[in-house]
């Protein structure tokens, strides 16, 4: 039996980049369950760190 998953809202307009404030264009989400937004720039920073850490990436 798998276990449901949570849907996450898609990006808006409104949605903020986390490190920086630009308009958010990629979710990391967790593994611990908690999410991240960052803009394009600073999801490509830091996907290294993301992947270590066995983040979702959704764009």
């Amino acid at each position: 039996m798998t276990s449901p998953t949570l849907a996450r809202p898609e990006l808006t307009a409104a949605d903020r980049c986390d490190r920086c404030g630009a308009a958010a264009q990629v979710r990391a989400i967790l593994a611990s369950g908690g999410e991240l937004l960052f803009c394009g720039h600073h999801a490509r920073e830091y996907e290294g760190k993301l992947k270590e850490m066995a983040a979702e990436i959704q764009k």
